[in-house]
């Protein structure tokens, strides 16, 4: 077995449940000894693109995600893998402290600590509350007397006698630290949100500032040296890494980014090279043809906040469509699935997408699938062979509503919601879309479909420039 022993100081920022300030503290504490002159690497529980974007403009270094529920112990050490040698590692827990995928807390932020051998430090919104809070820490305390739960950290207190009464009753009924206690900020709120979440960094027009501020209310209000410590706290532990022998497919990948598209996994794009992939960026906003390219990534985002700017790009779109035809091998997730249907529908405005899958996609104001999400593939197809598991995530607030290839789907979803009726996983040829995200250390041998037609086309490329030479 190939194995890592983790000695780098790191600690866990969690919360009570969502919404209690855990994103705020974590940004502030990884800029915060950022400036210090710190090297810190962040690490986000969960299958989370949005929070991890933050987290890496605040550190100034990628962000993994982490989470035991998509991951085996092999892929979740080599997510740790390439934090180590920092001076501090912050992983930002999801959800509530103990919120796993059941009663028992399975797959929980708490878990992934103990797994990490990580101190934890608590976020508390003390909104409306003052002795309560002690009542909740002690609780968290005593349900797993296994985990480190280090310290505490208040957040949104209102007046300076309710942080007294909060900071004694806690520090009384439970012995633990309180290192900080940050009031409501005044103004606009720094880390504004949508329908999926915070608004992404590349997309808020003040992402430094907001970072800045983060950065000066942790400085001000939280005892950084004392969190310094804590950090220091954390236990030596060994874990495994994955070993992946593969075939280097030599090929040049174009993938979308942009505001509309950038939920990608820095592990997926690093996976992609590491097989022998070139990736070339694409902004289908602006850029109105498709570079030389052997394939093309389109990932998740928000096609239907830019709807309008993807649909007046009709250059590009019957490009695509061509190449697709030549051959030209897709591979698009959530996203990227909607902008290849013939139609995106948007409140009372359709727009014309790129046409290469027969879809009719409609934007609904309520989620349609959300969470983990397990499927195999039941049908042949290029990408991958029949009986293969997939285990990754789907957060989406729209669906299919109409078009023929609706009923293309390869995929028997196990857990979670997909295309509806069980399905997911629409292959025309050799392009695939599915509301399924994949991460390359939950899903190793993701790439190697999608790789193997790209080769392929590289191949049928060349001979094309011979043949017309």
């Amino acid at each position: 077995m190939v194995a890592m022993r983790l000695r780098s100081p790191r600690l866990t920022v969690a919360g009570l449940g969502g919404d209690a300030g855990k994103t705020l503290v974590s940004l502030g504490l990884a800029r915060a000894f950022a400036d210090r002159g710190l090297e810190v690497r962040t690490a986000k529980k969960g299958p989370d693109y949005i929070d991890a974007s933050w987290l890496r403009v605040a550190s100034g270094a990628h962000c993994v995600n982490l989470d035991s529920f998509l991951m085996s112990d092999e892929g979740i050490g080599s997510g740790v893998w390439a934090l180590r040698g920092a001076d501090l590692i912050l992983i930002e827990g999801n959800r509530g402290l103990f919120d796993g995928v059941d009663p028992d807390g399975t797959h929980s932020t708490a878990e992934l600590a103990k797994r990490l051998g990580s101190p934890v430090v608590l976020v508390v919104d003390t909104t409306k509350v003052t002795r309560t809070a002690a009542a909740m820490v002690l609780g968290c305390r005593e349900l797993d007397p296994d985990l480190e739960l280090a310290a505490v950290v208040l957040n949104r207190v209102g007046t300076g006698r309710q942080e007294d009464v909060v900071r004694r009753a806690i520090e009384r009924a439970t012995g633990i630290p309180v290192v900080g206690a940050i009031p409501r900020l005044p103004g606009d709120d720094p880390l504004p949100g949508r329908h999926l979440g915070l608004v992404t960094a590349a997309e808020h027009p003040r992402c430094e500032e907001a970072i800045r501020r983060a950065a000066e209310a942790v400085a001000r209000h939280v005892e950084l040296d004392r969190i310094a410590v804590l950090a220091n706290r954390a236990t030596a532990v060994e874990l495994p890494l994955l070993r992946l022998e593969v075939e280097s497919k030599r090929c040049r990948l174009g993938y979308f980014t942009d505001r509309a598209f950038s939920f990608y996994y820095p592990e997926n794009l690093q996976c992609l090279e590491k097989q022998g992939a070139e990736l070339v960026a694409v902004e289908p906003q602006t850029e109105d043809r498709l570079p030389e390219i052997d394939g093309l990534y389109i990932g998740g985002g928000f096609p239907e906040v830019y709807a309008g700017q993807l649909a007046n790009n009709r250059e590009l779109a019957a490009g695509l469509k061509r190449r697709v035809a030549s051959g030209l091998p897709v591979y698009a997730e959530c996203g990227g699935l909607m902008y290849l249907a013939n139609e995106l529908v948007v409140g009372d405005s359709t727009y014309p997408m790129a046409g290469v899958l027969d879809l009719v996609v409609e934007q609904t104001p309520r989620p349609q699938g959300h969470g983990y999400e397990v499927a195999s593939a039941d049908v042949d197809n290029p990408f991958f062979e029949p009986g293969t598991m997939l285990t990754g995530h789907e957060f989406h607030y729209s669906r299919v509503v109409a078009g023929s290839d609706a009923r293309n789907t390869v995929l028997k979803v196990n857990r979670g919601t997909g295309m509806g009726d069980g399905r997911d996983g629409i292959v025309k040829g050799r392009v695939w879309g599915s509301y399924l995200h994949l991460h390359a250390l939950a899903t190793p041998r993701w790439a190697e479909g999608f790789l193997e037609l790209a080769a392929q086309h590289a191949v049928e490329r060349a001979r094309s420039a011979v043949a017309w030479a």
